[in-house]
């Protein structure tokens, strides 16, 4: 799974730590595709951008293989 969370940040002109104090989670991992959010958390970062969890976190074909 990849995402746009680096993408919205930069429209919102907000930094990382910003985006962490307002989710309770930090965001470097995620950004760099390492960690894969709760359903919780992603309904939060999306709501923090206004957006819809799938335009923030996008499957990939292999997310559908296991």
């Amino acid at each position: 799974m990849r995402n746009n969370i680096r993408v919205e940040r930069a429209v919102l002109k907000m930094i990382q730590q910003q985006l962490a104090d307002r989710v309770g989670q930090t965001i470097n991992a995620m950004e760099l595709n390492k960690y894969v959010p709760s359903t919780v958390l992603a309904l939060k970062i999306a709501s923090v951008f206004g957006k819809s969890v799938q335009d923030i976190f996008i499957l990939e074909g292999s997310d559908w293989i296991r």
